[in-house]
């Protein structure tokens, strides 16, 4: 099939660059927009308790005033606020509310801080558009206004809550997304040139991706409207690692392979058929594996994780198409020029580097797989001290955005939950009016809670069926005390609620709660789904069963091995409180998934030279002496896109590109060339039962000698055995 593919695009190369410019012209005119959303709690189910209390409080409560934008007043000199400065306040949060700016609904004066320091305006805004682009450019205004209103006085004034976060990381995401794509460039750019000493062939995947870019970003943006999912712009940053690191794997091995066909002698055009005629399935197999661990997100409770899945998915689908027929096209028509001007690719490499360490392999396979095996568990002792961090939004820009700056005062001026109260819905079951004389004993309940720093009703509907107690927390809302206290709170609301009412308990802390629930049902149903249906794309490639099995333990132990890294860096080494509660999900699917990438090179590799009759332990030191190359190439490429996503400046990015770029060093550079080809050689023959891939294809000229046949001669690496 490849191999009809390759013969296709080769012959008629303009046809095929014309349709996908085409292509590309179609979808990004009329693609619609990507939205955005940073609303956390937008990110769940319905069935989750934190959604039906903000759906019950909608209902009952349908004028409550919830801030979506909080001002923070405080004295330029840091003293106490004066009767002037209170007056000003006031006229401020007048003048405001008269300006009429649109999401907008109410804007009121708050309360003082106890140390008469801090005051504060609170603007309600639509609560249907919350997390919006079209709130955070009602954030924008606001800021602006009360700034200009606040010129004049002796008033410094911030303006912080979730509309004003969405803002700080709306404009973080962009600069995150400049540095995360000059970086990108710039590395890819300057390894191919090293690699290869050819200008061409180093800005030629740059062009090509970025049209791939284009296109998926459009088909990514249909399918977030066709089927509704939420989406966020961190994705968008991920995205572009994904594309360009990914789309230069999928380039190298097609380029190495073409390079070793024009060594051998082969015409320009028949290079390139030929060498995608048989990297073809390597390349397949490798997106495929990383498109199904992708698509296993849709199984997530998450609606952030549920839109990432299918867009990476379709941004790694885009690629591989692009990979068999966008790219030999385009390489077919400029032919060996493309290598310009470097003589070096007609001359086979000796690869001592890799010879070496193939016969280290080949002599000590255990020695091998033990130390390499002991290196990984070693590292995977860290995932002992793995805990999470639910603010996504302090979590996405870094601490000096204003929003962030005023959370971090409010905190210190007003009790540290009182940014985001919890509530407790307490409703009568069969429609009668609540019994208003429980309230006390049930507030008292609630107030007695460990965790809890007060507890009082503060409103009744109007017909009288549901009361809102509000209940404040000693802790902020996004820490794992909180988390750990709004469950406490949880038990007693329910165990403890009169006769004839049920009760449920909203507020930020009960959607972390819920979140924490949702992330530990993702670990139990993702990474299993994800891990068999990867294990059933190795049975197909490898035509064996006992393979895939070890095949996937080893990126198991990759990833224990990149989580505890990543806990003994940024928890023991930063002293960050936990890491992003959605970073093991990520990094699970990206390592396992790219991890298994090399281990199908490596392997496919060790298979053909098994196939030429040499014994395991052989196969394993050529694999690594022709394929190594090409897996460190890659791999290096790869970790090294992922780890822009570092300039981003936030901990999410910060945290996801060292992850996921360390366990890409790990993938390549321990379990591709050692670990998987020494336990192979272990294991021998028993390797590939119940089929017998590594034998048939020995010519009579005996073990060794290379097959003549064009499309069987050469790995997946492009080298001959």
């Amino acid at each position: 099939m490849f191999r009809r593919i390759g013969n296709t695009v080769v012959r008629h190369p303009v046809w095929t660059i014309v349709a996908w410019l085409i292509a590309a012209v179609a979808i990004v005119a009329t693609a619609p927009t990507l939205p955005s959303n940073s609303d956390e709690s937008s990110f769940l189910p319905k069935s989750y308790e934190s959604i039906k209390a903000a759906d019950l409080q909608e209902r009952a409560f349908p004028s409550a005033f919830t801030p979506s934008a909080i001002a923070l007043y405080q004295r330029t000199d840091g003293g106490k606020l004066t009767a002037a400065d209170k007056k000003d306040v006031a006229r401020i949060t007048t003048e405001l509310g008269d300006k009429h700016i649109d999401q907008v609904q109410k804007v009121v004066p708050g309360q003082p801080s106890k140390d008469g320091r801090y005051d504060l305006t609170l603007v309600q805004m639509d609560s249907k558009n919350a997390g919006q682009p079209k709130q955070a450019d009602a954030a924008k205004l606001l800021r602006d206004d009360i700034k200009q209103l606040a010129k004049g006085t002796h008033l410094d004034v911030k303006l912080g809550g979730s509309a004003a976060q969405a803002l700080d990381q709306q404009d973080s995401s962009k600069r995150g997304q400049a540095l995360i794509g000059i970086g990108t460039f710039a590395i890819i750019l300057v390894t191919l040139l090293i690699i290869f000493r050819a200008p061409i062939l180093a800005i030629l995947p740059l062009v090509l991706i970025g049209l791939v870019s284009a296109i998926a970003n459009g088909l990514i943006a249909y399918a977030t409207k066709l089927f509704d999912l939420q989406a966020n712009s961190s994705i968008s940053s991920i995205l572009i690692v994904v594309l360009f690191g990914v789309g230069t794997d999928y380039f190298l091995f097609l380029m190495f392979r073409y390079r070793e066909r024009l060594r051998l002698g082969d015409e320009p055009k028949q290079a390139m058929i030929n060498a995608v005629g048989r990297v073809g399935e390597a390349i397949a197999s490798a997106a495929g594996a990383v498109i199904i661990a992708f698509l296993a997100l849709v199984l997530s409770t998450l609606g952030f994780l549920k839109q990432m899945g299918p867009a990476l998915a379709i941004a790694v689908g885009v690629t591989l198409v692009a990979g068999l027929t966008l790219i030999p096209a385009v390489v077919s028509l400029i032919g060996p020029k493309v290598f310009w001007p470097s003589k070096s690719w007609k001359k086979e490499p000796e690869n001592a580097r890799f010879a070496a360490l193939g016969r280290g392999v080949q002599r000590r396979p255990g020695l091998t797989a033990a130390v390499s095996g002991l290196i990984l568990v070693a590292l995977s002792l860290g995932t002992l001290g793995f805990k999470a961090t639910f603010d996504l939004a302090s979590g996405s820009m870094p601490k000096t955005k204003e929003s962030m700056v005023v959370q971090d005062q409010m905190q210190k001026a007003y009790s540290a939950g009182a940014a985001a109260p919890t509530d407790v819905y307490l409703s009568t079951t069969g429609g009668k009016p609540l019994d208003q004389a429980a309230f006390g004993a049930y507030a008292q309940k609630l107030g007695a809670v460990d965790g809890v720093a007060s507890a009082r009703m503060t409103q009744l509907n109007a017909d009288r069926t549901t009361a809102d107690f509000t209940v404040t927390l000693k802790y902020e809302a996004s820490t794992d005390k909180a988390i750990d206290a709004v469950g406490r709170v949880r038990d007693v609301a329910h165990s403890d609620a009169p006769a004839g009412t049920e009760a449920v308990v909203g507020g930020m802390s009960s959607i972390y709660k819920d979140i924490d629930t949702a992330v530990n049902h993702d670990y139990r149903t993702v990474f299993p789904v994800a891990a068999l249906l990867i294990m059933v794309i190795l049975g197909l490639l490898l035509r064996s069963v006992v393979a895939p099995l070890y095949l996937m333990a080893s990126v198991g132990l990759g990833f224990g091995a990149t989580l505890g890294a990543t806990v003994w860096i940024f928890q023991k080494g930063e002293g960050h409180s936990g890491l992003m509660f959605m970073l093991p999900v990520i990094m699970y699917l990206f390592v396992v998934a790219i991890g298994t990438d090399y281990n199908i090179l490596m392997i496919a590799r060790l298979r053909e030279e098994a196939r030429e009759g040499r014994s395991p332990r052989e196969a394993a030191g050529m694999a690594l002496r022709y394929a190594g190359p090409t897996v460190a190439a890659a791999g290096f490429i790869l970790a090294a896109t992922f780890a822009t996503m570092m300039l981003a400046g936030n901990s999410l990015l910060t945290e996801m590109g060292f992850a996921v770029s360390f366990g890409i060093i790990v993938a390549a550079f321990v379990m591709a060339m050692f670990f998987t080809p020494s336990l192979t050689a272990l294991i021998g023959h028993a390797a590939w039962w119940p089929g017998h891939g590594d034998r048939g294809e020995a010519t009579t000229a005996g073990a060794g000698t290379a097959p003549t046949d064009s499309a069987s001669a050469y790995d997946t690496a492009g080298r001959r055995g």
